[in-house]
């Protein structure tokens, strides 16, 4: 037994293509986004197969763990570029995310040095104040890219929701259309790509009556966990569960509901408020912050979680008749879905229905898991223009 997040790749196939179909009479295509699992060669593969026309990442290492895949598809580095990695971003990135200056230019000595071209998309302030280029400043920096030898300016993005939770509507996707349009008359040009945004976009883009020029989103959260992301609520026709978190059961006790004597701060900060009198099934599990964001884990129906620590977690068992040695399945938000993907405490395992890939060892079936099926591998089709 061991502390292991599930990853069910038909899920992840069945999303991707769901969503790339669902968009695709809108003329948009979808890029994969890989950053909240790490990366995993086996989840990009399955966005691949489900339509996705290439796959991003915020990370340099894990488009290097994807390199490995279908070399026709493009990828995308979607943080700006560390200035120290530039060499690396190059050899592993057939496209990136820019807003600086100096960062281009040391892009295209690394370019050149690489005997590559890489392929460049100016990122635009719309209002969530994260990344991007003033809109003043836009022209400048085209001129910029223009100016290198061994970068190619492929097309302009913005990135909304993230920060302070702007949401994508007609005006803003409005304003990156027309900042298309005009780049393009004013430089001699033609865009490949006007990257709208991320899995935020999704509504705007599924109802608004025009797209503009918007022919591309960078789509993980949605895929991932069949969710919107700006009121997390569940996208009809998706799977939610393609996740599964399973931790072991190493005390269970009846316990007071209420703590006694003297309190001060918990672990991480102020206590958490625990309601009810009398006595409580309580159970512990070996699954701590370390490993999990505790705001995005989801309990079985019945199950109560009431704390966390480093290396524990508390719940009430309710009705449920749990031994120590038992596991409990955890739904994950994608806050838990993260922290889980990237602790090095949580083994990670894929599967296609509930049959696990065979480089990985079977398990102890845990508390409520869904009925084993197996569903074949399709193989990827369509690739991205960006690059020659």
């Amino acid at each position: 037994m061991t502390l292991r997040i599930a990853t069910d790749l038909d899920k992840v196939e069945q999303n991707t293509r769901i969503l790339v179909d669902r968009l695709a009479s809108t003329g948009i295509r979808v890029t994969g986004i890989t950053k909240a699992v790490l990366g995993s060669p086996g989840v990009g593969a399955a966005m691949l197969r489900g339509g996705a026309g290439g796959l991003g990442d915020s990370r340099v290492t894990n488009l290097a763990r994807l390199a490995g895949l279908d070399g026709s598809r493009l990828r995308t580095l979607i943080r700006s570029p560390m200035l120290s990695q530039v060499a690396r971003v190059v050899e592993f990135a057939d496209v990136s995310l820019n807003t600086q200056a100096v960062v281009l230019a040391a892009l295209d000595q690394a370019a050149f040095e690489q005997k590559r071209m890489h392929a460049v998309v100016l990122m635009v302030e719309l209002g969530d104040l994260r990344e991007g280029i003033a809109l003043a400043d836009v022209g400048e920096a085209a001129r910029t890219v223009l100016g290198h030898a061994s970068l190619r300016l492929v097309g302009v993005g913005a990135n909304l929701a993230c920060q302070n939770g702007v949401t994508p509507d007609d005006r803003n996707m409005g304003i990156l259309s027309g900042l298309a349009n005009d780049m393009e008359a004013l430089h001699g040009i033609s865009l490949d790509v006007v990257s709208g945004g991320n899995s935020a976009n999704l509504n705007w883009a599924l109802h608004t009556h025009d797209v503009g020029r918007i022919d591309e989103l960078r789509l993980g959260e949605a895929i991932l966990l069949g969710v919107d992301p700006l009121y997390r609520t569940p996208i009809p026709g998706l799977h939610t569960d393609a996740f599964t978190l399973t931790a072991e059961v190493i005390e269970v006790a009846m316990k007071p509901a209420q703590p006694w004597g003297d309190r001060a701060q918990a672990a991480f900060g102020e206590a958490p408020v625990r309601t009810g009198s009398g006595t409580v099934h309580q159970a512990i599990l070996a699954l701590g912050r370390q490993d999990v964001d505790p705001d995005g884990l989801q309990p079985p129906e019945g199950i109560t979680i009431l704390g966390m620590s480093s290396d524990h977690l508390m719940v009430d068992l309710g009705d449920h008749p749990v031994a120590v040695g038992d596991e409990i399945d955890f739904g994950v938000a994608y806050g838990a879905l993260v922290r889980a993907m990237t602790s090095p405490f949580v083994t990670k395992v894929e599967h296609f229905g509930r049959s696990v890939t065979p480089e990985v060892t079977q398990v102890p079936t845990p508390i409520q898991v869904s009925t084993p099926r197996s569903v074949p591998e399709a193989h990827a089709g369509g690739d991205l223009p960006y690059l020659p």
